[in-house]
């Protein structure tokens, strides 16, 4: 029996290349290098690398200086690091429902959730873009401004991605945060990445990455300025160089990522079309397909337990956050609270899409899908 991974890292000599300049103490610093190609790539003025994703996320809520009572607007159907980190402010993540269609935040929703929550402690709108799909980009900065609040967006899934010919990172939001390998439970290497065109927001957050330790550093004769001060309450997020070689050379390869993962979902549309009990994406902006999530209409967890057992590991983006045990109690929420995500959660099923998928590989998984869809009623 064939067994298909739901994500397999692509490592080949020049993650090996990189990580042995690191361990021969050879070469410039992977950190800069990393800092500087990914403003390169995505065009934008300041990136801010960081140890993992989540960090990326909790220094963007600490350069905008969250505050106890302040509120978060995100979407219901993303990561649980989003509420977490605001969370950790003792502040307040508002929920909002979804569109059916992209799983995207819905547009409506939100500008009543902006009316309802119209007030000072209104901080900001996190935007994620769900499986590599763009949200409403323009919509949303106009309600942003319309607000007065800021624009964080969520680009785990989205690095490459563009909107309107610019890249995610680059289109106008106040701050977007990315990382590597989002598929990975336990990845090979972590990494995390917050970019801003903000000069003030890249200094408090570069500051602050580093326990906000100000020094002297070196002066022009090569003497340790050992004297250092520390004037804020900061944090250990700074990356080190053997997790940014590996990140640097997964950046530089990803636009073959997003060429290899759009030629399989081309196949996956093609042959699931018209399969009973299966819905493909609908595509309604530009899509990376850092995931592909299908809805079947009926038991979709029997669905994914005969793909298990044909040796096809699937996964499922997101469990709506107003369903965790956490949210649900603290703020007494009801699962019919959100019905388009709770709808969309009882059906969808993310299939493999990765680089290393081969063809045969991909259309073994169609004609499984289409075997299990035609025996059920």
């Amino acid at each position: 029996m064939k067994e298909i991974p739901f994500y397999k890292p692509s490592i080949d000599e020049n993650e090996k290349l990189l990580i042995n300049e690191v361990l021969e103490l050879s070469g410039s610093s992977k950190v800069l290098e990393l800092e500087q190609g990914f403003s390169s790539y995505i065009g934008c003025k300041h990136s801010i690398s960081t140890c993992n994703g989540t960090a990326a996320m909790h220094l963007a809520m600490c350069a905008l200086d969250l505050k106890r009572g302040d509120k978060i607007i995100c979407s219901v159907n993303s990561f649980p690091t989003i509420a977490e980190v605001v969370r950790h402010f003792d502040a307040e993540p508002i929920f909002v429902d979804i569109d059916k269609e992209d799983f995207n935040i819905d547009i409506n929703a939100l500008e009543k959730a902006l009316e309802k929550n119209d007030h000072k402690k209104l901080k900001g709108i996190y935007v994620t873009h769900v499986a590599g799909q763009i949200a409403n980009l323009d919509i949303i900065y106009k309600l942003a401004l319309r607000f007065n609040v800021k624009v964080i967006e969520d680009a785990s899934y989205a690095l490459g991605g563009s909107y309107k010919g610019k890249k995610i990172g680059s289109t106008g939001s106040d701050i977007t945060n990315f990382r590597f390998t989002p598929q990975m439970t336990n990845p090979i290497a972590s990494a995390g990445i917050m970019v801003t065109e903000d000069e003030e927001l890249k200094d408090r957050a570069t500051l602050l990455r580093n326990h906000a330790i100000v020094n002297d550093g070196w002066d022009k004769h090569g003497n340790l300025g050992y004297v250092y001060d520390v004037v804020d309450i900061g944090m250990k997020y700074d990356l080190n160089e053997l997790n940014a070689a590996f990140a640097l050379a997964q950046l530089k390869k990803n636009d073959k990522f997003i060429e290899r993962r759009l030629a399989i979902a081309s196949i996956y549309d093609k042959e699931l079309k018209n399969c009973p009990h299966v819905k493909i994406p609908v595509k309604k902006s530009d899509h990376t397909y850092d995931q592909y999530i299908i809805k079947i209409d009926k038991n979709r967890d029997g669905f994914a337990k005969e793909l298990k057992e044909k040796g096809i590991y699937t996964s499922l983006h997101f469990v709506p956050l107003h369903l965790l045990s956490y949210y649900k109690n603290k703020y007494h929420l009801r699962v019919n609270d959100f019905p388009n995500a709770l709808s969309n959660y009882q059906q969808i099923l993310s299939l493999p899409i990765y680089i290393g998928l081969s063809n045969e590989e991909v259309y073994y998984i169609c004609q499984s899908i289409k075997g299990i869809a035609k025996n059920r009623v």
